[in-house]
């Protein structure tokens, strides 16, 4: 560290620099640009970062060593060098037995995790006969109608082998009681199921839109997830509280973090005011990130969430587990970076956002496909971006020693810029009642859209560059394989349910579905009751129906 005097000298030779050696150059050639920033709204960037720009950062109080608070440099004190990220491609479309197929190529070309992606009708809570289904189905994910299609979805793959990630929200709960159905056939130990559900509602009402039940008794599923698994599935993360689709929408980095944490902040309140103690759950909460292009603010972004969540939760919840203020996360590259024109250039833009999450640390990652502007990746795309990790784990260095950028001036001056915007943002968010308020006063979502305007109008007017897009551009596009649904596909799915609902017991059907009615209208833990219907073949949208109908839908403006 250096001392005051030193600083100052520093400073004044900055200074000294400036006008001796850039100023000149300035008045012949000048700079490419006015101002530099790191994104749309984002922090400004200086032209030179000196240890005077870090003057006030304490090793011990603010960074610390990895896997000691407050977490910083990481949540695990040999990084990589014990063991890698999860290297976890989000899959699935079509049918079961297409994604199936899927995850057992994926798993021998050497992906370490499953990420399982599911059809709209499947997300929204809805059959794949239902009327809302029609043209949907298979499309962006797998038809998951009943146990019968998980069963398919896992054959051959033992649970006790496998993490697997589930991007699922408003059924969350159906889809993870399926997930423990199949466990228990296969006769594995629920205490050693491990993976995550998205089950994060609050992001729906701001960002994505795909939820069902209004805030409150979503809240009340969520938390009786958080406690069934506490006691059941100890190894497996009861929520993804998401920044990553806040940030497709359009969000700042500094948005992103803000609005994710005070999500965090929204499900803990939550638990603890239903009676659970934050040790009991808060290990198993998980984040989930996006991977945008400015390598050095995305891994300050990483670097100031997990120091934001270790003062957070020591400062409001006092737990005595020091897990409980790890935050640990996942990380997508950016969907909404991917172009439709030059596609060759996304596999590019993949390994650097690729990059930037394994040097912020991330836990684990998904890194797109090229063709994911145009459709569902093929499978020669899927390979590629597996490839695109296991260059970066085996290849590049990256992964031999942890939190390499720690110690740069720039970035850590723009993790305490990152943060400290954050917390700005936070404050707002205080100001205005919470995240539950501010989402229904239709705050953070204005947030959001102004920020994602501002950004598109600096492309249109090429004040910021998009390589393809609005430079750099060619007049022909060479022709590409995409991966295309069939009807004859999604009327396979339809004629499956209607098999499965033929040689089902339909008294045992109705009897499961009547427990859970009468548990929706008690304060009974929903957990076992769903899975009893699951195992009994109910479908998605039977379950959800009957929550729908007890627990109504949510329409956007209604109140909280």
């Amino acid at each position: 560290m250096f001392d005051p005097d030193e600083l100052e000298e520093i400073r004044a030779s900055k200074d000294e620099w400036h006008e001796a050696e850039v100023e000149p150059v300035l008045e012949r050639f000048g700079e490419r640009k006015e101002t530099f920033t790191t994104d749309t709204g984002g922090q400004e960037v200086d032209r030179l970062y000196t240890p005077a720009d870090v003057g006030d950062l304490d090793y011990e109080s603010d960074l610390g060593n990895p896997g000691e608070p407050p977490y910083t440099r990481g949540v695990y004190s040999t990084g990589y060098r014990g063991r890698l990220w999860t290297m976890r491609q989000y899959a699935g479309f079509s049918t079961p037995e297409d994604t199936n197929e899927r995850y057992h190529y994926l798993l021998d070309q050497g992906q370490t995790g499953l990420s399982m992606a599911f059809d709209l009708p499947t997300q929204m809570g809805y059959d794949s006969d239902a009327e809302m289904a029609a043209g949907e189905i298979g499309k962006a994910g797998v038809a998951i109608d009943s146990l019968s299609d998980m069963e398919t979805v896992f054959d051959g793959i033992p649970l006790d082998e496998v993490s697997t990630s589930m991007t699922i929200n408003a059924p969350a709960s159906v889809l993870l009681a399926m997930y423990i159905a199949v466990g228990d056939q296969q006769g594995v130990d629920r205490e050693e199921l491990r993976g995550t559900i998205q089950n994060d509602l609050l992001k729906e009402y701001i960002a994505r839109n795909t939820y069902i039940y209004p805030p409150e008794p979503s809240m009340r599923i969520i938390t009786d997830i958080f406690e069934f698994c506490a006691a059941e599935t100890p190894k497996f993360n009861t929520i993804s509280i998401s920044g990553y689709h806040i940030r497709e929408a359009g969000s700042t980095a500094a948005q992103e973090l803000a609005f994710t944490l005070g999500n965090g902040i929204e499900y803990v309140e939550t638990a603890i005011e239903a009676g659970l103690d934050v040790d009991e759950f808060a290990p198993q909460l998980s984040f989930f990130f996006n991977g945008h292009n400015n390598i050095f603010e995305e891994v300050a972004k990483f670097r100031a969430a997990r120091r934001m969540w270790h003062d957070i939760i020591e400062e409001r919840f006092d737990p005595d587990d020091p897990k409980s203020k790890q935050l640990k996360f996942h990380t997508q590259t950016a969907g909404s970076m991917l172009t439709a024109q030059q596609i060759e250039n996304n596999v590019v833009r993949v390994a650097y956002q690729a990059l930037a999450a394994v040097l912020g640390g991330t836990q684990s990652l998904h890194t797109n496909g090229k063709d994911e502007a145009l459709a569902l990746p093929t499978e020669e795309s899927v390979r590629t971006a597996l490839r695109t990790q296991q260059i970066l784990a085996h290849e590049s260095g990256a992964a031999d020693t942890i939190d390499p950028l720690a110690g740069s001036y720039y970035v850590e001056s723009l993790t305490d810029e990152v943060e400290a915007d954050a917390y700005e943002i936070l404050e707002d968010v205080e100001e205005r009642g919470g995240m539950l308020e501010a989402v229904e006063q239709q705050w953070v979502q204005r947030q959001i859209q102004d920020t994602a305007f501002d950004r598109q109008k600096e492309i249109e007017e090429k004040e910021r560059i998009i390589v393809g897009v609005n430079e750099f551009e060619v007049d022909e596009e060479p022709e590409m394989d995409v991966q295309e649904i069939t009807e004859d596909d999604q009327q396979r799915q339809i004629d499956r349910l209607e098999s499965v609902r033929g040689e089902r017991d339909d008294e045992a059907v109705d009897a499961a579905l009547e427990a859970l009615r009468d548990a929706t209208q008690s304060d009974q833990n929903l957990m076992p009751y769903i899975i009893d219907a699951v195992k009994a073949y109910a479908t998605v949208g039977e379950i959800c129906n009957v929550m729908r109908d007890e627990f109504g839908e949510y329409q956007p403006g209604s109140a909280v």
